[in-house]
């Protein structure tokens, strides 16, 4: 059998170094040596919607989970005993210092040309307006050059960014920088047009940022209906008043976790491979798709990998991340607490793009790296779910990739994800049970296999 494994993974490494007999010829012993045990998996997958369930009793039992809070502290401590009652390895959370911001009561009124109360959201991290409030003339801009050609016009106002979303990397500059943006023309507070590519009146939240030595303002969102309302009364050459009260306030750091458990390795144990996704949630949703779905996800796949009786020769390692919404300190921590073992990380997964229908991953690493993990997705083409594109990772390992480890994201049809992404609609019953499971299969056939090859993934020089 030693030798199988030895020869599966020499037909391997000529395959990723472009040998065109073994491309057409060899190029399955992959996918020939483990089509069982990867039929095995789906199969068991595929069988019922215990991710789901599992998920939906997560959310609807504690709600949201944002970093600082109690209800966050409450779900992990609910996931350490279920992951210890699954019978999963050296359980344990690992202490992660995270910021704690607090939202407070909060509004945006319409007062002229007519009154209208606008539903909002303050953004992450947000300083707050004194008790009365900040009421002030709107500018609405549609971007930053927009902004700079109105300079003369900011001072004073409140600064409406109406960008329509493009893609969320280019849109969600603005609500990253807004503040900053608007600070300096000399706004006294800015509003941001949701970043989403579809509304039904619902604000979304979100992470922003200040810069050392600019002032800082209030930053919230409003809807995309209301960011077009304002800007047509602007275009119509009305004056446009709102009202703005945000009770935001930074409280000092709150102590949280990252939360792990493993299936030991049988004969690497030192040798990792990670997957997983974070934990916690906008304090608005139930947090179900973004991200409580894809660190259920992990955990079930570990968890299903376990129930099979199957161990890997690498080990496998489930995290939970804490804190990547507003600090991503979950995930650096995690870097730091497990630095002299980064080395010993074969492979870095997350999911954070919902738990919707599978289509494969986004890797980054080496060449040879890449054309394994190909074979490997192979494995997955009868659910759909084979295709491995270059490109791919994810904020919380981020840190384990810029050490050098490859990373790779699950890709979904994502669609919707930003309809309901950093909202009150981030509900349960927006995802689909078989979709759940179909994600399941294909994180733990791809970490299954990746952690019982015969040699580790050849990282980049």
């Amino acid at each position: 059998m030693r030798r199988l494994h030895v020869r599966v993974y020499l037909l391997t490494a000529l395959f990723a170094a472009g040998a065109c007999g073994v491309l057409e010829g060899q190029s399955s012993s992959i996918v020939e040596h483990y089509r069982g045990v990867a039929d095995r998996i789906i199969d068991a997958a595929l069988a019922d919607s215990s991710a789901y369930e599992r998920l939906a009793l997560l959310v609807d039992k504690f709600g949201h989970r944002f970093s600082g809070s109690d209800n966050l502290e409450r779900a992990l401590d609910w996931i350490l005993e279920e992951m210890r009652r699954d019978g999963l390895e050296n359980v344990r959370g690992e202490e992660v210092m995270v910021p704690h911001w607090v939202r407070g009561s909060e509004s945006v009124e319409l007062l002229q040309p007519r009154h209208r109360d606008l539903p909002m959201l303050g953004l992450g991290g947000s300083v707050g307006t004194p008790p009365e409030g900040v009421t002030a003339e709107v500018l609405v801009v549609s971007s930053f050059e927009g902004l700079e050609a109105r300079r003369d016009q900011a001072e004073g106002k409140i600064v409406l960014f109406n960008v329509p979303f493009t893609t969320y990397g280019r849109t969600v500059q603005y609500r990253g920088r807004g503040a900053v943006a608007a600070a300096r023309a000399g706004a006294v507070a800015a509003l941001l047009r949701s970043v989403t590519p579809h509304s039904l009146q619902t604000p979304h939240t979100g992470a922003m940022g200040y810069s050392p030595g600019v002032r800082r303002i209030p930053f919230a969102a409003v809807t995309v209906e209301d960011a077009e309302l304002l800007q047509r009364l602007q275009d119509r050459g009305e004056r446009v008043v709102v009202r703005l009260k945000m009770e935001a306030q930074m409280l000092p750091d709150a102590p949280s976790r990252n939360v792990i458990a493993e299936v030991v390795g049988s004969e690497h144990p030192e040798e990792v491979v990670v997957l997983g996704g974070h934990i916690d949630s906008w304090d608005v949703g139930q947090g179900a798709m973004d991200d409580g779905g894809g660190s259920v996800a992990a955990w079930e796949a570990v968890r299903l990998i376990q129930r099979l009786g199957l161990r890997p020769r690498r080990t496998l390692r489930v995290v939970l991340w804490t804190n990547e919404e507003i600090g991503l300190r979950g995930g650096r921590a995690y870097r730091d607490a497990h630095g002299d073992e980064v080395q010993n990380h074969v492979l870095a997964m997350e999911s954070d793009a919902g738990v919707f229908k599978p289509s494969g991953f986004g890797f980054s690493g080496s060449d040879e790296a890449f054309a394994i993990v190909a074979q490997v997705g192979r494995l997955l083409d009868r659910i759909e779910a084979g295709t491995v594109t270059r490109g791919g990772g994810g904020a919380d390992i981020g840190p384990l990739m810029r050490a050098g480890v490859p990373g790779m994201g699950l890709r979904v049809e994502g669609s919707r994800y930003f309809w309901y992404h950093h909202t009150d609609a981030d509900t349960i019953d927006k995802l689909d049970p078989r979709e759940m499971a179909l994600c399941v299969a294909t994180m733990a056939v791809m970490v299954y296999v990746v952690a019982d090859l015969p040699e580790r993934l050849p990282r980049a020089n």
